[in-house]
C-alpha cells in the first residue's frame, strides 16, 4: 500500500531524526516525536500520517491536540516497525540506527504479533521467553558499547542517565550557539 504524502513526510522526518542519534547513545520514541514535532525552522509540525489516522485511538481533528500529541510516540514506533531492510531504499535498517530508539522507561520494547481475535504473542518467542526482536536490538546496542541489563521480568534495559541522548533540538536544526541538554539536563560542553 502506497503511503500518502503526509505519511511519507512523517516517516522521512522520523528516520532523519533517528539518523542523528550518536553511536553509543539511545533516546525514546517520545523524544523523537518531540523533536519531529517541535522544529526550530518555520515549518509547522508535521501532520498525522493518513495511514495511521484511521487507527483506533488516534484522533485527527485539530480541536484536541493533546490526544494527537499523545499518539506521536506510537507513530514513531510504527515508523521503526516499517523500516525497510531493502538497501535500495533511501531509509533502511543499514542507514537508520533503529536500535537506538527505546521506550521512555529505558526498556527495549518487545515485539508482538496479534491474531484477528487480538490475542497477542511475542514475535519468535515461546511463553516466558524474550522476543527475538528485543534480543537483536540489545545485541546491536551492545555492539555499540551500550550496557544493556535485564530487569526482574527479563526485559532488556538501558540506563538513560549514562546512555541517554535528549537534545532540545536536532543538531542539524540548531541555530547559532543554541545549547542542548544531555539526558542529565546539563548543557553539553563546547556548545
Amino acid at each position: 500500500m502506497a503511503r500518502s504524502d503526509e505519511a511519507a513526510a512523517f516517516f522521512h522526518a522520523v528516520y532523519s531524526a533517528v539518523q542523528e542519534i550518536p553511536r553509543g547513545k539511545v533516546t525514546s520514541y517520545a523524544h523523537i516525536a518531540t523533536l519531529v514535532g517541535t522544529r526550530t525552522s518555520p515549518r509547522p509540525p508535521l501532520p498525522l500520517p493518513c495511514t495511521l489516522a484511521n487507527s483506533p485511538g488516534i484522533r485527527t481533528d485539530t480541536r484536541d491536540r493533546g490526544a494527537v500529541a499523545a499518539q506521536r510516540p506510537r507513530q514513531v514506533g510504527m515508523c521503526m516497525k516499517h523500516l525497510s531492510s531493502d538497501a535500495s531504499h533511501r531509509f533502511n535498517n543499514a542507514n537508520v540506527p533503529w536500535q537506538r530508539v527505546i521506550n521512555s522507561k529505558g526498556v527495549i520494547s518487545p515485539r508482538y504479533v496479534c491474531s484477528p481475535a487480538l490475542q497477542c504473542q511475542p514475535v519468535g518467542a515461546s511463553a516466558g521467553s524474550q522476543p527475538d526482536g528485543a534480543q537483536n536490538q540489545a545485541a546491536a546496542l551492545r555492539d555499540e558499547g551500550v550496557h544493556v541489563t535485564r530487569g526482574a521480568m527479563g526485559e532488556f534495559m538501558v540506563d538513560f542517565g549514562e546512555y541517554g541522548w535528549f537534545p532540545r533540538v536536532l543538531p542539524s536544526e540548531a541555530v547559532g550557539d543554541e545549547a542542548w541538554e544531555s539526558s542529565t539536563g546539563e548543557e553539553e560542553e563546547g556548545e
